[in-house]
């Protein structure tokens, strides 16, 4: 991740005066909850499972896959990627666990109970988000391109652009499947957007300006962005944190009125 696009700065700026792309709505949020997060965990992929929290990490030499605590945030159980890589984003698909490298153009494949390694797999360009439903596993790539893969090969069969009003929207990173629709994170914004995965299309825009100002962030680390989002879908529960931010939040979307 080297540079917020164009694009992504245009989305923020839109969203946090409310008058973004005037057919799309706009939600904000209200806190339901606050936990700890490891202020050292340079969030990649996060995704809620079986009551707990997992979560990969970044950096090279500092890459892990970690079973979390929600309440206390305390790391259950923990493997580490290989040190030469940089860990990205990750989604469970049935007794797997599926982890993303940045530019190493590898992925890994995990046991979701044990952690232990199963296998690789291969793609070209780098790796950023992973999401997952009952029919597909959606791949971010940095662009405004969305990769659908076989969840029985892990070989791409398709890409979506994501598009609002026509623009195509790059620097798509974390991904979640809620509900039907792909949450993104937009790198480097407070920005997440709500995508149809069959067209592409942006079906909203999730502003979460100030839900942890950077001057709370307790870092001055231009990394620390929003970036993590989890939905429990039991409870209907979305949870979202950033790279090294100490907190995580249970938040509920409220649409802006008019919008």
């Amino acid at each position: 991740m080297l540079k917020t696009s164009a694009i992504a700065a245009l989305v923020l700026t839109a969203c946090a005066s409310h008058a973004a792309q005037a057919a799309i709505p706009v939600y904000g949020f209200v806190v339901k909850n606050t936990y700890p997060h490891d202020p050292q965990a340079f969030t990649q992929g996060l995704f809620f499972r079986d009551g707990h929290l997992y979560e990969t990490t970044g950096l090279t030499g500092r890459s892990t896959l970690r079973k979390v605590d929600l309440k206390t945030g305390k790391v259950l159980q923990k493997t580490d990627l290989p040190p030469d890589v940089f860990g990205e984003g990750s989604t469970a698909f049935g007794d797997r666990i599926l982890g993303l490298t940045w530019q190493s153009k590898t992925g890994y494949v995990f046991d979701a109970k044990t952690f232990s390694l199963k296998g690789r797999f291969q793609y070209e360009g780098e790796g950023w988000g992973l999401a997952s439903d009952a029919r597909a596993i959606y791949m971010s790539d940095g662009s405004a391109q969305i990769r659908v893969l076989d969840p029985a090969t892990l070989k791409e069969v398709r890409r979506v652009t994501v598009t609002a009003e026509g623009k195509p929207i790059d620097a798509l990173n974390e991904l979640e499947v809620v509900d039907g629709e792909l949450f993104a994170n937009v790198w480097g914004t407070d920005v997440i957007a709500r995508i149809d995965p069959a067209s592409g299309r942006v079906v909203g825009w999730v502003d979460l300006t100030n839900l942890l100002p950077r001057e709370k962030r307790g870092t001055s680390s231009v990394d620390a962005v929003l970036n993590g989002i989890a939905w429990d879908g039991k409870h209907r529960r979305l949870y979202v944190t950033g790279k090294l931010w100490p907190k995580l939040f249970e938040i509920e979307l409220v649409r802006f009125e008019g919008r």
